[in-house]
């Protein structure tokens, strides 16, 4: 197997494992538009890297936990819902990138691998980025795990036994922003929604437990990955919209043939 496919196997499923236990946190939480704003803040992070000569990674990670915060402080205002401050976000940000981005004529990019994903020309200082990165996010979240499944499952229960709820989810949208900092390449900022919520929301047809379904959304992301890789390998297709086709295919044949969600007591 040629090397650059080796590479791309092994970062794919990095992020496929990252994504898993994640992506269920999103679904769960119905924040599924959430990181639709964090994705689309991505173009501005990968403008304001390019422009500074900055790891593109930490520009990124920069400006999510930014518009992270804003949400959170957005929220307190009782008369703007959660989805309308998260669609002004989301695309004042796109906006504001893509002026910086016509505002700065020497400044040259390829905007549809960022937009799609180039998981092909990954290297492997990508690819240590990718574990480094998500040996630590998967650290934090197994410490945060019962905190923040006590707020999903009974969120009043869970501020009376001393839960700080603030900071909890403030610390998931830091490690939320981290995820898509990481899988630009992989998937391209436009598709890192899919990489999240579709494995998980396969997963919930076969899981009985928010932990049996967090394994099993890292596999169904895994088995994306490959069949993605596949798909682009024969079929010289885009490898980003090919793993999210993989992704896709396998929801369907789980809607068909998986039966009724097994897991009750999650939303």
């Amino acid at each position: 197997m040629d090397e650059f496919l080796v590479r791309a196997l092994v970062g794919g499923i990095g992020v496929a494992i990252i994504c898993g236990p994640l992506g269920c946190l999103v679904v769960w939480q119905r924040m599924s538009y959430f990181g639709a704003a964090l994705s689309h803040a991505a173009l501005l992070g990968i403008v304001l890297g390019l422009y500074f000569e900055i790891n593109l990674y930490l520009s990124i990670l920069l400006i999510c936990i930014i518009v992270s915060c804003l949400m959170m402080l957005m929220n307190r205002y009782k008369d703007l819902s959660s989805d309308t401050a998260m669609g002004i976000l989301a695309h004042a940000s796109l906006a504001l990138g893509i002026l910086m981005l016509g505002l700065m004529p020497a400044l040259r990019m390829d905007l549809m691998g960022y937009l799609f994903g180039d998981i092909l020309s990954i290297s492997w200082l990508d690819i240590v980025w990718i574990y480094i990165g998500g040996g630590l996010v998967m650290s934090i979240l197994f410490w945060i795990w019962p905190p923040i499944l006590s707020l999903i499952i009974q969120r009043d229960l869970a501020l009376v036994d001393g839960i700080d709820e603030n900071k909890i989810r403030l610390a998931f949208l830091v490690l939320l922003s981290f995820v898509v900092a990481i899988s630009m390449q992989i998937v391209g900022i436009l598709l890192i929604v899919s990489l999240l919520i579709i494995p998980a929301a396969t997963a919930r047809r076969f899981a009985t437990s928010p932990e049996q379904m967090a394994l099993f959304a890292m596999l169904i992301g895994t088995l994306a990955v490959v069949s993605g890789l596949v798909i682009s390998l024969y079929w010289d297709t885009p490898t980003g919209p090919s793993i999210v086709a993989g992704a896709s295919a396998i929801f369907m044949l789980a809607t068909v043939f998986g039966g009724t969600r097994r897991l009750k007591n999650i939303p």
